[in-house]
Formats: structure tokens, sequence, C-alpha cells
């Protein structure tokens, strides 16, 4: 059987082939620890995560000494909230957060709540999804210990404005942590220049492997770790590093840099194009969020009155595509990014997510809008029999 049309690259990319070289070479031939000393295996291997260093912190516009490696975004968060907010502290911690972040985020945060340890105050945002300015103006003014906002969203896509953001933080001294894991190697992130403290991100979200990542922490910034043993990393996390993954998650970065303009420029044209024939195809078909300021493989959209799950259950063997998240992936509880745009029930049952990245081609496009367009007139007319 032929493997269904990937069209998931939210949820995860295909290794690059290239990148994919480079971690075999560290897993065969230089397979030495890092931090090994007493020879030329442990030298080399040292080498090699300081070069990944340094082209992660070309993509993003850091210091390499700026890089803690992880294993991915969910560790760099927790690491960053928890790592900078002492715990049971005398009075409550105040995090801004916006309502859209990645589970990552707001479960964290919401653990630390429960323990009575923060009070969270989230963000408004409009029915696209936008950030409402003058509200983060005014809570910032009102003294925060954290603020969280995401560079770009996992479902709907959107990009936010993260310099703006950044200045706000600045501007009242509030420490400003920014998961990247779905805007890094997609779109310009700057993070010496824009403010931010601390930049999460994965290597599986820009073609590199599973299980690494990085947190980035601005200097003259020290984090309480979560893991201990041996004072890894500036005794900010410990554990032997994963030497192929942070070499792959590098090449990743390298291979972005060179890149990505003119990847994600073709991306964009393609996805245009497949939202172009499903609106002419689909009847009601509705795209979500904010189409002007959105992740180049990012269409995200609803049939109200077609459930998502039968969608699903029947594009399944020929068609990957999602109903949100993939932490989330068979939970039976509508999207919370969705909710918090207050969009109609119908709209929020009807959403589907499609992600679309370098890899993906012209006739897979075209294969995806006759799948996705014939498997809903079939669902619409079997539901108009029932009815």
């Amino acid at each position: 059987m032929d493997n269904p049309i990937y069209l998931d690259y939210h949820a995860t990319t295909p290794v690059d082939p290239r990148v994919a070289d480079r971690i075999y070479h560290y897993m065969t031939i230089e397979f030495g620890n890092a931090s090994s000393v007493d020879h030329e295996y442990g030298d080399r291997s040292e080498d090699a995560v300081k070069q990944a260093a340094k082209h992660v912190a070309a993509l993003i516009g850091a210091s390499p000494r700026e890089i803690i490696w992880t294993s991915g975004a969910t560790e760099s968060i927790n690491l960053a909230i928890q790592g900078s907010l002492p715990s049971n502290p005398e009075k409550p911690h105040r995090i801004i957060l916006l309502p859209l972040e990645h589970k990552a985020v707001l479960d964290t945060c919401q653990a630390l709540a429960r323990r009575g340890w923060a009070e969270l105050i989230y963000l408004q945002v409009d029915s696209k999804g936008r950030l409402d300015f003058d509200h983060l103006e005014q809570v910032c003014m009102e003294g925060v210990s954290l603020l969280c906002v995401m560079a770009a969203n996992n479902e709907i896509g959107n990009i936010y404005p993260i310099q703006k953001i950044g200045q706000i933080a600045q501007r009242y001294g509030i420490p400003f942590l920014c998961d990247g894991s779905q805007a890094v190697g997609k779109t310009p992130i700057q993070f010496e220049e824009w403010g931010i403290t601390y930049l999460a991100l994965s290597a599986h979200k820009l073609y590199g492997p599973k299980g690494v990542g990085a947190l980035v922490v601005r200097r003259g910034y020290y984090l309480e770790p979560l893991l201990f043993g041996g004072g890894h990393q500036k005794g900010m996390r410990s554990g032997t590093l994963n030497v192929p993954g942070i070499v792959g998650l590098g090449e990743a970065c390298r291979l972005r840099s060179l890149e990505m303009e003119e990847d994600e420029r073709s991306i964009a044209i393609k996805r245009d194009k497949l939202q172009a024939l499903f609106l002419e195809r689909i009847p009601g078909l509705v795209v979500n969020g904010d189409i002007n300021y959105r992740l180049a493989g990012n269409l995200h959209i609803s049939v109200p009155g077609i459930p998502n799950s039968a969608v699903i259950a029947r594009v399944r063997h020929r068609l990957a595509i999602s109903t949100g998240s993939a932490c989330s992936s068979g939970v039976e509880l509508p999207s919370h990014v969705l909710q918090a745009l207050r969009l109609p029930e119908i709209v929020v049952d009807g959403a589907l997510r499609i992600g679309l990245g370098k890899f993906t081609t012209e006739e897979e496009i075209c294969d995806a809008v006759v799948i996705l367009s014939e498997t809903i007139a079939q669902i619409q007319q079997v539901l108009y029999a029932m009815s």
C-alpha cells in the first residue's frame, strides 16, 4: 500500500537526508562522549557540539554561549518556567500568557497555579487569534514575573509580532519566554535584537530529529535545574549530551539559514493553491486564523456541519492531516485554541489542520484536494439522508 500523502508538517517534519547523514556519522564513527576530556573521541564530539551551537545561534540571532541543549521544546519550556520562578514564593508569581499557547506552556503554568505558586493572567485575542496590545500593555504595567507568548501557533498558524512584544517586555523589565518551536526555521527570529529572554525550539519541527531541542537563555540569566547530576551546561541541565541529535539540530539550522527564505516562498505558493482549490470545491468552507500573518505551510480550515472525526476516519489511510495539536491527539476535547477564539461550536467541530512543508509536491496538492473534497461530499450525502 502506498503511504498516505503527508500534510501534517506542524506535528513533525521528515528528517532532511543531509541531516540524517550527519546524525548517522556521529552515531557510528564519531560516537564519543562530549564530556570525555581524556581522549580525542571526546574532543571531536565536543567540537561538533560547539559547531552545532554556532549554527543554531546564527539562525536565531543569538550567541552560541546562550544555547542550552534539551530533549525538545517541552523540556525547554518547563526549564524556563520552573527554573526562573522560585518555588513556594511568599506571594504568587504573576504570569501573563497567551491562551493559545502550546500545552507545554499552559499545563506547566497551570500546575504552578494549582500549587498556589502562580497567578495566571490570560491575554485577550480576537476571533482570528490576533493579540490585543492594549490589554498586553495594561497588564504589564501592573508588574509581572514572566511573559509567555509563542512566535507562531501550532494550530491556526498565526505569526505573532515578537519584536514588538519584546519591546514591551523590556520596557517593564519583564522576562519574556517565547516558544519558537513552530517558527524557528520558517520565519525570521532575532533573539538578541528582539528582547527575548528565553527561546524554546525543537529539531523535529525544522527537518531535524525528534528528541532534541534547545533553550536559548539570555546572558545574565540563570535557571534552577530540573535535572541534577554532573552539573553539565553551566549547572542548568545535567546529563550526557545527545551528540548525534545535537549535530542533527545544528545541521538542520545551518540548512534553514541557507534555504528558509526560498523554501517558505515556494511552500506559501502551494498552500495558496490548495486553499483556493478547497474554497472552489467545498461549499461553506471557512479558513481560520489570521490569513495575513501565518506560517507559509499552514492551512487551518473548518467545514461547518461536517464532524472532523468523520473526515479523519475516512481519509486517514490516504491523507495525513489532523484535527489539532499532536500532543492532544486521541483526547476527546475541543481544541483549546479554537475555544479561545470563541468560534461557534459547529466551526470548532469541523476544524482540520493541514500543514505543508518543503517536501510537499504539486501532485500531492492536487490529489489532496480530490480526496478531501470527495470525502466531505460523501459525508454530506450521508448526513442529508439521515436528516
